[in-house]
């Protein structure tokens, strides 16, 4: 019999391309005796442990084969389940499927595996040797199947609240937000952006925000919004800046865009007749106060929010008063319980900051 084996593989080879598989060559030892025990082979041919040297045989030894196939999550699952509770019977009754209908997924298996998974001993079914391999990679499928499913379904089921503030609401008002409301909802995606006062409004209109912090008009029929404050203006200028305008020309740093503070100083300018020039327009709260550190002009805004170098000059008297204006806060018509439950904290840290302003 020994003698006829090699003859055996060679043809094979010649024929088929490959060896047979009862006798399958390790590259590693050069064994390939038919006397080896036959869980030894399928331990080196399923199990997760076999060596790197074999595994390069095993793939390239079932490259071209078709025992390759696509098994069922649901059958793996049932033979897993089946496993663990020692009865398929009750494997069934976990499931909620029938006992036939586990029996046909057992026997699709154990065809596309090209082997038998399981032989009967009493009333019961008890894994093969290969049986006992097929499990274990059938665990493994089953996990890697199960957190795939969980980070898709928890990428997808994240809630989202959008949010929208002044610049000048960065630095104080944004952090204690989000650390107040993280803290009862840990599973909420909050996006903040900033924006200009009509860019802000707009986004709520149109369901892009779900909320915003927004500077009004001093106007009280005006009720759209939630009032939360009324600040006045404040003329701004840098702590070293000299200031000597009687009779000159107004330098003025402005924002570049439709802007609430930028109408109300250049209407106070023009009310008082006192003349003025745009000195430096910027898109951005810190190219104003950058610009003021220049000493290239003056701003308008609320003292909420200021540098330490930056200070309220109303008391010079070649300065016109200005309004006060209004801190709004605004909500989406169909914002989400999330987004409400975020409203309630922005307006309280926001009406808490400003008192202790």
């Amino acid at each position: 019999m020994i003698a006829i084996i090699p003859v055996f593989e060679a043809l094979c080879i010649v024929l088929f391309g490959m060896p047979p598989p009862i006798f399958p060559i390790y590259p590693s030892t050069g064994d390939n005796t038919p006397n080896r025990k036959r869980s030894n082979q399928i331990d080196r041919m399923l199990a997760p442990e076999y060596d790197p040297e074999y595994r390069i045989f095993f793939n390239q030894y079932f490259k071209e084969s078709e025992l390759r196939a696509n098994f069922d999550i649901d059958a793996l699952r049932a033979i897993v389940t089946g496993t663990d509770l020692g009865s398929f019977a009750r494997a069934a009754a976990q499931l909620g499927r029938s006992q036939s209908a586990i029996s046909m997924q057992l026997k699709k298996l154990e065809q596309q595996a090209g082997t038998q998974l399981f032989v009967r001993r009493g009333r019961n079914l008890v894994p093969t040797e290969a049986g006992e391999a097929f499990i274990a990679y059938a665990r493994q499928i089953i996990t890697l199947n199960d957190e795939a499913a969980f980070a898709v379904g928890a990428t997808a089921n994240v809630t989202t609240v959008r949010l929208g503030l002044p610049q000048d609401f960065f630095e104080d008002v944004m952090p204690a937000v989000l650390s107040e409301f993280s803290r009862s909802h840990k599973g909420v995606h909050v996006e903040v952006q900033a924006g200009s006062n009509h860019a802000l409004v707009e986004e709520v209109r149109n369901g892009r925000l779900d909320a915003a912090i927004v500077f009004f008009p001093d106007e009280p029929a005006r009720h759209e919004g939630e009032l939360i404050c009324r600040l006045p203006m404040r003329w701004l200028a840098h702590e070293s800046q000299a200031l000597e305008l009687a009779g000159d020309w107004i330098p003025l740093v402005l924002f570049d865009h439709h802007c609430l503070f930028r109408q109300s100083a250049l209407a106070a300018l023009e009310q008082a007749n006192r003349r003025w020039k745009v000195s430096v327009t910027t898109p951005s709260l810190p190219g104003i106060w950058g610009a003021l550190r220049c000493h290239l002009g003056l701003a308008v805004r609320t003292e909420h929010g200021l540098p330490d170098d930056i200070r309220c000059i109303d008391n010079n008297p070649d300065l016109p008063g200005l309004p006060a204006t209004r801190l709004k806060m605004l909500r989406s018509s169909n914002a989400s319980p999330a987004a409400n439950d975020l409203c309630h904290v922005l307006r309280q840290e926001t009406e808490k900051l400003i008192r202790q302003a």
